[in-house]
């Protein structure tokens, strides 16, 4: 790519499977040239995972767009002197293997920042690089469940269930690529250097935990499942329409309380002390919800949205992923874009996040068809190595 705020950049991405590659693919999206190391022969398991159109994986297709892809064998020593030779000509490196792994292959920070003393290390673990369960390894499932968001996850009473999605990878990624993008600042503004950021999953499913922690260290609460809504904002929760469509209505401030009694046409319920203020109507919300239910089940969908829509208050259906690409904001703000694919044909993707107005990011290919499709390019332009010994490489499996 030639456009975006990050064009310019290098980085390696030694990372597979989901947390390292979804940094890769944020960088990517915006300008930086991201150069990924896979295993000779199969490459990336992503390649494999999901479901499959005519035999290839849809999801590469996201997580893998807009990057480069060579082969490298880690385990033989020619192998890793690539990468040694990669890294001097790169701004970061991506990965996230179990901790000790770099180390065991001699590529850990110390050996790498003798050779690029700038180079920014990325490392996302389930646990981090220290501590005592710093060599375990760790999934988001298990992140999740020990960060703290799988229990409060779910229905009180019940078994917690996952999110449909490997939150925990993706948490763990963002805050990866924050690291990443403060570290290239302080280098590259501030006349830094190189260093390591360590994201983990357990810790980045901490991160999220808002008031959690201060209300057990300082009220004893150990906050509980709680369904569809939380006791302490209310209202807001899933509510029925006459069709038995469901919708979230959230007015849990002031004046939108205000404002949906109007819509109910129960002013009085704004100046009933029961809910009168915000700690009231979550220490009554369930006489709050039902109260609400009660009224949106007497009206259609269509004059429940308007009513709410009228009065200004907070509303939102519970979509599919079929009601969200239907949606005409997400569809005029860009986010369902058809690309062509020479396996895919003309295949819809999401969107770039977030919009930039100077300098936005975009899609310019859906991933690379086979690892090492861009050995060529990538030791003999970035690296200069010659044909003939590109030859030897790959007659030996190191490429």
């Amino acid at each position: 790519m030639s456009t975006g705020p990050l064009h310019g950049v290098r980085v390696i991405e030694m990372g597979q499977l989901i947390a390292g590659p979804f940094v890769g693919s944020r960088l990517a999206d915006f300008g930086a040239e991201l150069i990924k190391v896979e295993p000779p022969g199969k490459g990336d398991p992503m390649r494999n995972w999901g479901k499959t159109f005519e035999g290839k994986s849809l999801w590469w297709s996201v997580i893998a767009r807009n990057k480069k892809s060579i082969s490298i064998d880690l385990a033989q020593e020619d192998g890793r002197d690539l990468v040694r030779a990669l890294v001097a000509e790169a701004d970061a490196v991506v990965e996230n293997f179990r901790p000790g792994t770099l180390e065991k292959w001699g590529l850990g920070p110390e050996e790498l920042h003798k050779i690029n003393p700038k180079l920014i290390i990325v490392r996302i673990s389930g646990f981090g690089q220290t501590g005592p369960y710093s060599k375990r390894p760790g999934f988001a499932s298990v992140g999740e469940a020990m960060g703290g968001l799988r229990y409060i996850n779910g229905f009180p009473g019940q078994v917690p269930p996952r999110s449909g999605i490997s939150l925990g990878d993706t948490l763990a990624a963002l805050f990866a690529l924050e690291g990443l993008l403060m570290a290239l600042y302080w280098r590259d503004a501030k006349g830094g250097t190189g260093q390591v950021v360590d994201a983990s999953i357990l810790e980045s499913c901490f991160a999220m935990l808002e008031s959690t922690l201060p209300e057990y260290d300082k009220l004893g609460i150990v906050r509980e499942p709680m369904g569809t809504g939380l006791k302490s904002l209310a209202p807001s929760n899933v509510y029925p329409t006459k069709e038995g469509r469901n919708l979230i209505i959230a007015a849990n401030a002031d004046p939108l309380f205000r404002r949906l009694t109007q819509a109910m046409g129960q002013p009085e319920l704004a100046d009933d002390p029961r809910f009168a203020t915000h700690i009231a109507r979550g220490e009554n919300s369930d006489v709050l919800d039902a109260i609400i239910a009660e009224w949106s089940a007497t009206l259609g969908f269509g004059d429940l949205t308007a009513a709410l829509d009228e009065h200004a208050v907070v509303w939102g259906p519970i979509n599919s992923i079929a009601d969200v690409v239907a949606d005409p904001h997400v569809q005029e703000r860009g986010m369902v874009v058809r690309q062509d694919d020479p396996h895919f044909g003309s295949i819809a993707v999401p969107g770039v996040v977030p919009k930039l107005s100077e300098t936005p990011g975009a899609i310019s290919w859906l991933g690379p068809e086979s690892p090492g499709q861009d050995n060529e390019q990538v030791y003999g332009e970035v690296l200069g190595i010659s044909n003939e010994r590109q030859r030897d490489l790959a007659e030996r499996h190191v490429i």
